[in-house]
């Protein structure tokens, strides 16, 4: 291509890959402007023209408006300032397309209608402090006067969806399913039911207490998964090594309490860890099991928390806690003790 050379409308088009049409669009829409006329009112393009055609027509099809063209055009912003905006808005138009697939694809499973559309839409859309009050709202009426051991509705109550700033798909959908669970009475009132009948019992309150809690979720965090993987390793319960993560475990108790780890306090935590065992062993007062119960009641709400939250129900977790493992290897420890 010549650099001093005028080429005619069609072959700025066939160079560009743009039509004649859009060519005349954008000269008259003073985006490029020929570079000269002719007498016969023909319009001419010289290369560099030609070069300002080709960027419009890369950024028109990666959605650019004319108006951010003609600023790029007019030296008013960089490209790179122009490509962050375009960035911008193409995640944010993202995002509402992904609340409004979770939408409607929650509105086909149900069947839903015009009311309930709009209702979602909200709840997507839905600030966050609105969503914290909305879970707020619910743990002060579950726990309302639930009799437990105190602080148990607190911890549980720190459990709560955190949704992020770009959601996927997943994280809205199961969203709008908990926003709509904790809204509706009965599911409030199954969780409640659920929760009373499980940990209003002495062995329940056992199990709730804010020691055994600390340790089974938050101090002993670390000791406990040691104890999970010796556990899952298929060591006995009086081997060395279950000993030593037990007693560590029980030291760590003692301490908490201002007390010694003595053979006393072993056999103590031991018979208290086998209480807790047979609690999550027991089947409760209802037709349906207490593993059943849970699933579709506080259980469900945490399997949706943690989808929401990023962090699904058995991935990177301790597994089930071994209690009576645990009782055992204590016994066998502070049985050494005394011998």
């Amino acid at each position: 291509m010549d650099d001093n050379g005028l080429y005619s409308i069609g072959d700025a088009a066939r160079r560009t890959g743009l039509s004649v049409s859009a060519i005349r669009f954008y000269a008259d829409a003073a985006v490029v402007a020929p570079t000269r006329l002719t007498g016969a009112g023909a319009r001419l393009y010289d290369v560099r023209a030609i070069a300002r055609l080709e960027v419009v027509r890369t950024l028109r099809d990666l959605g650019t408006g004319l108006d951010d063209i003609r600023r790029l055009l007019d030296g008013e912003t960089s490209l790179r300032d122009l490509f962050a905006m375009h960035l911008e808005l193409v995640e944010r138009q993202e995002r509402d397309l992904r609340a409004r697939r979770a939408v409607l694809r929650t509105l086909v499973k149900q069947g839903g209608t015009v009311a309930q559309a709009a209702l979602m839409h909200r709840l997507v859309s839905m600030p966050d402090e609105e969503r914290e009050r909305l879970i707020d709202d619910f743990w002060s009426e579950v726990g309302e006067d639930l009799d437990v051991s105190p602080g148990f509705v607190d911890r549980l109550r720190t459990i709560r969806p955190r949704l992020p700033d770009d959601p996927t798909a997943a994280q809205l959908e199961a969203w709008i399913e908990l926003a709509d669970l904790v809204r509706d009475a009965e599911f409030r009132g199954a969780v409640r039911s659920y929760l009373r009948e499980t940990y209003s019992t002495p062995q329940g309150r056992l199990m709730t207490a804010t020691p055994v809690q600390d340790f089974i979720y938050t101090t002993g965090t670390k000791i406990m998964e040691e104890i999970v993987a010796a556990y899952r390793s298929g060591l006995a319960a009086d081997s060395p090594r279950a000993r030593e993560v037990s007693v560590r475990l029980a030291h760590a108790t003692a301490e908490l309490a201002g007390k010694r780890a003595t053979a006393e306090f072993l056999n103590h935590l031991a018979t208290r860890f086998v209480l807790v065992e047979e609690i999550e062993r027991a089947e409760l007062p209802k037709e349906t099991d207490a593993e059943s119960r849970f699933d579709s009641t506080h259980g469900r709400y945490l399997s949706l928390v943690a989808v929401i939250n990023g962090t699904p129900a058995g991935e990177g977790g301790e597994g089930p806690v071994p209690f009576g493992w645990i009782a055992a290897a204590l016994r066998a420890s502070a049985s050494e003790a005394t011998s």
